[in-house]
C-alpha cells in the first residue's frame, strides 16, 4: 500500500523559509507526477507546485520565484523549498503523487506564516 509521509511544516515569520519533504513508501513504480497542494481555511485546495518524473515543473503564479520544487526519483521523494514566505501562504500543505489513473495523498502538514 502506497503511503506519502510529509515533514517540514511549522511556524515561521514573514520573509522566512521552510522546506517540506514528502517520501513515498510501498511503491514499486516511479510516479509520473509529484506535487504539493495547499488548502487555507475557507478556500479550495490548490496546486502550489508540481514536477514530472522527467523534471518538468509548474508553479502557481502566487509562488513563482519564491518556491522551488525538486524530486529524488531514486527515493520517490519530493521537496519544496519555500522562501520569502508571506502570511497568505498559511495553509495545510498536502503532498500528491500520481501514476496513470492512480493518485495518492499525504496527511498534510501545517504551514503558518506570522506577520
Amino acid at each position: 500500500q502506497v503511503q506519502l509521509v510529509e515533514s517540514g511544516g511549522g511556524l515561521v515569520q514573514a520573509g522566512g523559509s521552510l522546506r517540506l519533504s514528502c517520501a513515498a513508501s510501498g511503491s514499486t513504480f516511479r510516479f509520473n507526477f509529484m506535487g504539493w497542494y495547499r488548502q487555507a481555511p475557507g478556500k479550495q485546495r490548490e496546486l502550489v507546485a508540481g514536477i514530472t518524473s522527467g523534471g518538468r515543473t509548474n508553479y502557481a503564479d502566487s509562488v513563482k520565484g519564491r518556491f522551488t520544487i525538486s524530486r529524488d526519483n531514486s527515493k520517490n521523494t519530493v521537496y519544496v523549498q519555500m522562501n520569502s514566505l508571506k502570511p497568505e501562504d498559511t495553509a495545510i500543505y498536502y503532498c500528491n503523487a500520481a501514476e496513470g489513473s492512480r493518485a495518492y495523498w499525504g496527511q498534510g502538514t501545517q504551514v503558518t506564516v506570522s506577520s
